[in-house]
């Protein structure tokens, strides 16, 4: 599945350092504002200890495991809602993403230009708030006028749709991310969600601190995580500094060894990717047999024959029926054919929801 988390963040932040450590793709990191000029798409490997679990077992010829697609994008700057600096290339490759990676600067270090002279995490995320939140003024205006030409119709659906969208006007004309207002998913989805509103987009903050600061935050992290109760939102403290020093490590014993001492049970690039694909909604199913154990991608809530069409489209339009094994069976008595056995592999139809860490097996006919 294409679906992608884009990074973005004032320039100087970060942004490219982190996107480094997350993939093989090699951004320029530098000390100045828009190194990153084109968007760096970079396939980021999802780790899942499920996944190495299936493969003491199974013991097959290869192993797949699922990915993410994670986007650097250039940094922005005061006014790129009209165009400022990199702004409408800006705004236009942050729309194409399905959720947003927000890094913010809390660390202290004079050796570091800061794009406005000074460390404040908040001020920087209210920049880059404040230039989404104009352009979706601009969206949400535009829906208004077209609203209003409606209402002669007297179409309750259409002054519903009207109520909402004033409601959503004066919400962001107050500085309020569309995230943070209170809808129902029925009404998000009917009135709303035709807009792509920037930011109702999904998000997580990663603060991006020193070695001291990676455990517990620090004054910067404080202000930050105050900032953005209202949203509800994943807050993560992650050293893109240390990052980068992980990935280059050839040994996991090493780096294993290198976490242990600074405190940490995994990497930050680890917690960042489990976060993004909670982010985006996904869930894991597995295919096992000797010749692949495969990781799978699926957005939450997809049936079993929308399980089997990411597979290949011929899998979902002759769908029959999915043997469905759960993770813990599977991994409790050590095969199919001991799951088989002791009854614990379930015949589902067209109406099953896929959960999360099945192991299946399709059945269909073209």
């Amino acid at each position: 599945m294409a679906l992608q988390a884009g990074i973005v963040g004032l320039p100087n932040v970060g942004k490219s350092t982190l996107f480094n450590a997350l993939s093989s793709a090699k951004a320029q990191a530098a000390n100045f504002p828009f190194c990153t000029i084109e968007p760096n798409i970079g396939v980021i490997t999802v780790p899942d200890e499920r996944l190495i679990n299936l493969e003491k077992l199974v013991k097959p010829n290869r192993v797949v495991p699922t990915t993410v697609e994670i986007v650097d994008i250039a940094g922005l700057v005061k006014g790129a809602s009209k165009g400022e600096g990199l702004g409408n290339q800006f705004l236009g490759n942050i729309r194409s993403t399905d959720a947003i990676i927000h890094v913010l600067r809390c660390f202290d270090d004079d050796n570091v230009i800061h794009v406005d002279g000074s460390v404040d995490p908040v001020r920087d995320k209210e920049i880059i708030d404040t230039e989404l939140q104009l352009k979706d003024l601009e969206s949400v205006e535009k829906k208004i006028s077209r609203t209003e030409k409606l209402t002669k119709t007297g179409d309750r659906d259409v002054l519903m749709c009207l109520e909402i969208l004033l409601a959503m006007k004066a919400h962001l004309e107050q500085g309020k991310n569309a995230r943070a207002m209170e809808l129902s998913k029925e009404d998000e989805e009917k009135y709303v969600r035709d807009m792509f509103l920037l930011t109702m987009k999904p998000v997580v903050y990663v603060c991006n601190v020193d070695e001291k600061s990676v455990v517990s935050g620090n004054k910067h992290t404080k202000a930050v995580r105050e900032a953005v109760s209202a949203e509800h939102a994943e807050i993560l403290y992650v050293s893109a500094a240390i990052e980068s020093e992980i990935a280059v490590m050839e040994s996991y014993d090493d780096r294993k060894m290198f976490l242990e001492d600074l405190g940490l049970s995994e990497s930050g690039v680890t917690r960042l990717i489990k976060s993004t694909y909670r982010l985006l909604n996904l869930a894991t199913y597995f295919t096992a047999g000797v010749q692949e154990v495969r990781a799978w991608t699926i957005t939450k809530g997809m049936l079993a024959p929308q399980a089997a069409g990411v597979i290949h489209s011929d899998f979902e339009k002759g769908f029959i029926r999915a043997e469905v094994i759960r993770y813990a069976d599977f991994i409790a008595l050590g095969s199919e054919a001991a799951c088989r056995d002791a009854g614990k592999l379930a015949v589902q139809g067209k109406d099953y929801l896929v959960d999360d860490g099945d192991i299946m097996h399709f059945r269909f006919n073209v």
